[in-house]
């Protein structure tokens, strides 16, 4: 097992009140991300045929989907090292929510693919900033909870607004609307989203306080587990192909009709959202280990996808869904297992650029593999995704070790 340690001694009404407020703290934050994925999940979901409706070639489209990854996930090495160093994790968060929820509805007045890819880069951005400040505080509301737990939870709900956001945009497809009506009703959703924000840093100004004052099981530094666990999910992201290829292909082979593409994005959102829960708790009793079996599983997302049909597609977005939402909640319940909390904003930083540059190079790769055969990105996607099985096999065993010493 790798659970935090707790101490034997009965919680005081201090302790309990603590942990309610934990509690309270993750469900909010849950549904600022439940809107916030619904906003910009659901014009995710429709970025593919919208770049290729505005003459995007394949490589294009695989290359935005992977710049806008780089550069999202370089700049939160950056903006993670600024929340360790002045603590200021609301306001960085509040202007990296600002730029991502501003982003979105503009896409509605993109008149050219170049417009449209530099909005949906900029959107990515707006994570970049906002999700080491975030991550952090919900660490030290997850602490008590127990950190598979608490992540899941959180990562739940905002699947939840990832499968309601693709939802909302094929309902405005069926009713005759476009890509471009939808990115505008979105902006209700984002405008939420920030007033949730701003209350949520009302009610709560200090999460550091909801962290329990046990130790925590750490190190000072970085370990050869981060390491090994780091290039592990490097290989992931880098077969993990981005939404926007699977939809390009999905109107490109005209196996799906274009009216469905966001559904079974929503599919793919819901059954990650799910899993996030089960595969949390289930982290929280059995480590790192979970992830071997779910890697080998949601690896097979891209023969379904890419060379089957309708059916095969709605399996393989399953499958997909599973891969995204589980390694989103157990990666960042990892390293806050591994890191001491004021080292967390850097090593979620460190982590995500390090996750970014793979996924740029996968989504390059893949993309162009996809121009010249579809069998070929199928095969160089599995093969990446298989590839990172023994890395998580030699963490599992070296944190189980070192949990028994």
């Amino acid at each position: 097992m790798m659970t935090a340690s707790r101490s034997s001694v009965p919680p005081t009404a201090r302790d309990v009140h603590v942990a309610r407020r934990a509690v309270q703290f993750i469900i909010l934050i849950g549904l600022v991300s439940f809107f916030a994925d619904l906003t910009y999940e659901g014009a995710r979901s429709v970025t593919g045929p919208f770049l290729e409706l505005l003459g995007a070639p394949a490589v294009v489209v695989g290359l935005v989907a992977g710049l806008g990854e780089l550069v999202g996930y370089a700049l939160r090495l950056v903006s993670g090292r600024l929340a360790d160093q002045t603590r200021a994790y609301w306001p960085i968060a509040l202007a990296g929510y600002l730029i991502q929820m501003a982003a979105v509805p503009l896409l509605a007045l993109a008149g050219s693919w170049e417009l449209a890819a530099l909005l949906i880069v900029l959107e990515r951005i707006g994570k970049a900033i906002r999700n080491p400040s975030r991550d952090v505080m919900l660490s030290y509301a997850a602490r008590g909870m127990g950190y598979g737990w608490g992540f899941g939870l959180h990562e739940a709900m905002d699947q939840a607004g990832a499968l309601v956001g693709p939802l909302v945009v094929t309902g405005v497809l069926l009713t005759g609307g476009d890509e471009r009506r939808a990115f505008a009703l979105l902006a209700i959703p984002a405008a939420i989203t920030y007033g949730l924000l701003v209350f949520a840093r009302i009610v709560f100004p200090r999460p550091q306080a909801l962290e329990p004052a046990t130790p925590t099981v750490s190190t000072t530094g970085y370990t050869r587990a981060f390491w090994l666990y780091l290039i592990g999910a490097m290989l992931v992201a880098a077969g993990f192909a981005d939404f926007a290829l699977i939809s390009y292909h999905f109107a490109a082979a005209r196996t799906v009709n274009g009216v469905w593409v966001p559904a079974l994005y929503a599919i793919a959102m819901g059954v990650g959202g799910a899993g996030s829960l089960l595969f949390g708790r289930a982290f929280d009793h059995w480590g790192v280990g979970i992830l071997f079996p779910l890697t080998l599983l949601s690896a097979l997302f891209a023969p379904l996808v890419f060379l089957g049909g309708l059916t095969a597609a709605a399996f393989g977005m399953a499958l997909w869904g599973i891969g995204t939402g589980v390694h989103e909640s157990i990666m960042a319940a990892v390293v806050a297992v591994m890191v001491p909390a004021e080292r967390r904003g850097s090593a979620y930083g460190l982590f995500n650029l390090a996750y970014g540059i793979a996924w740029f190079l996968g989504s390059a790769l893949l993309g162009a593999l996809y121009g010249w055969s579809v069998v070929a990105t199928v095969v160089a996607a599995l093969v990446l995704e298989l590839a990172a099985l023994p890395c998580f096999w030699v963490v599992a065993q070296a944190l189980r070790n070192h949990h028994q010493a």
